[in-house]
Parts: C-alpha cells; structure tokens; sequence
C-alpha cells in the first residue's frame, strides 16, 4: 500500500482524475469483477470466498488509491484478514455438503427474499438515477486531521441515524443466518443414556459388546498392530486386530513374538500345543471379513 501512496492518484487542479488513477483503475477493476463473476458461478464454497477476498483486496487497493487509507486498511485488515479467514477455518472444519436441502423450515421465506430483493434493486436504482454527486475536489481538507478522524467526524457527526440502521441491519442478518441454519428435528435427540440404553439392549439381545475393543497387543507383550489382544482369560481377541489385515492373512500369532505368554496360559487352562510349539487356537475371520 506504501507503493501506491506514492502513484499520482490525486485530483488535478482541474478537479479530473489523474492519469496515475486511471491506469491503476483499470488494471484493477477488471480483476475485480472477473473475481466477482467467480464467486457467482463457483460450485464450491471455498473457492468462492477465495474470490470473495480477491475482489475485498481490489478494492482496498482503490480506497488507498483514493487517498482514503484508513477504508483500505480495514478493508485488508478487518474484512479480508479477520472475517474471511474465520470463514474459511470454519469451512475445513465443519466441511461442506453439496446436497441442499428442499424443505422449508420458515414458512413463505422464499416470497419474503423475493420481496426484499425487489425493494433493494429499486432502493439502488433510485440512488444511481437520482443522486446528485459535486463535483470531486479530493480529501486534502478531510484529512486535514488525519484520515480516521476525518472519516469518523463524517460518519458520526452528519450520519448518525445511517450508522445505527447500519448496525441494525447486520444485526438482522446475524440473526436471519442463525434462523436459516436451523434444521427440522426428524427424530428424538440421541443423549448418552439412549446410547448407554442401546448398548445394553444389543448385549442382552445378541451379546454384542458393551466397552470398547482393546488395542492390538494388549497384554501380549508386543506393541504391533497386527498381533490380536489378550482377555482377561488369556484369549486372544482377534477382532482387535485391524480388518485389513486379517482379510490379508498379516494377523501374527501370539506364540511366535510372546511364547511365554501362551505357555503361562497354557499350564493354567491345561491346553497342550504341538511339539515346539505352545497351542494357541488358530484365529478365524468373522463374518464381516468373509463379506
């Protein structure tokens, strides 16, 4: 921005544009509204906040080309470097569903946008036909006291009303987009007693288990993942073995990295294994590897 400070961006004596303005402007606006059309038809959300900050740093380009730095500034800080950052954290971590929803949780939403969009188009067009502009003369008086303070005397001493609809109105959006994000219930909230609930179900039923599996190795003396877990009767427990592997055959058996293990088993369960070899049962693929 310091590089732009220095172009002839300033009026003439003549109260035209300088030609330093001009051919800053046109190099920028054009970007500008390709951006804006990108934002328009990008079939995904980031890419279109990506255009989204492209077109905010076009325009804080021109605000300093424009002698009004502190817009500029707070264009690229406020704007660009603090909104749209936190949109796009949100974005990777909530991620994106590309199916949209075609119920309606506010009723007649559609007609009310409809209605409001209309009375912005006109509000618009009233302001371009019949705004009176003066003729430019720069904002060497204005920033007089420094750009800041020139543009909140501006702001608060002549339009004091235009701040506080302005505030109202984001005010209302907040609240229209916490409105619009809010999703029809099809079904009762699962808490935890629902899922304690079903748990217990599934175990008295089908004698599915409650807790969760133990990690490959537990208890086996070995840290990797493809040796199966030991019970608390010396068993292994072969669904504690990942299923890519055991579909594979890489499942390792206890008895050739923790012998001693299994003898210990062994000798309390009375089991005796081949000659050289501890017994160990030979693991076997659920019905879920089959499939």
């Amino acid at each position: 921005m310091n590089a732009l400070l220095i172009l002839p961006s300033a009026l003439t004596a003549e109260g035209t544009v300088s030609t330093g303005e001009t051919i800053l402007f046109w190099a920028v606006a054009p970007l500008m509204v390709l951006g804006a059309l990108a934002l328009l038809f990008a079939k995904r959300a980031v890419y279109a906040a990506v255009s989204i900050i492209f077109v905010m740093i076009g325009l804080a380009v021109l605000y300093v080309a424009q002698e009004a730095v502190f817009l500029g500034v707070v264009q690229v800080v406020v704007y660009t470097g603090a909104i749209m950052m936190l949109f796009l954290f949100v974005l990777m971590l909530i991620g994106v569903d590309a199916s949209e929803s075609l119920i309606e949780t506010i009723k007649g939403q559609r007609v009310l946008a409809g209605l409001f969009a209309l009375g912005l188009v006109l509000g618009l067009t009233g302001v371009v036909i019949w705004a009176n502009t003066p003729r430019p003369a720069g904002l060497e008086a204005l920033n007089a006291d420094s750009n800041p303070v020139g543009v909140a005397r501006l702001l608060f001493a002549q339009y004091p009303f235009a701040m506080q609809l302005t505030g109202a109105l984001l005010i209302i959006a907040a609240v229209s987009a916490i409105t619009l994000t809010h999703v029809e219930r099809l079904g009762p909230r699962i808490t935890q007693r629902a899922i304690a609930d079903a748990k217990m179900e599934a175990w008295a039923t089908r004698g599915a288990r409650i807790a969760q599996l133990p990690a490959s190795g537990v208890y086996a003396t070995h840290n990797g993942a493809d040796i199966p877990a030991l019970s608390a009767t010396g068993e292994p427990v072969i669904a504690s073995v990942p299923r890519v592997l055991r579909v594979r055959g890489q499942q390792m058996e206890i008895s050739a990295v923790a012998p001693d293990v299994v003898q210990v088993r062994d000798r309390a369960t009375g089991q005796s294994g081949l000659p050289g070899m501890p017994g160990e049962p030979a693991p076997r693929l659920t019905e879920e590897d089959e499939r």
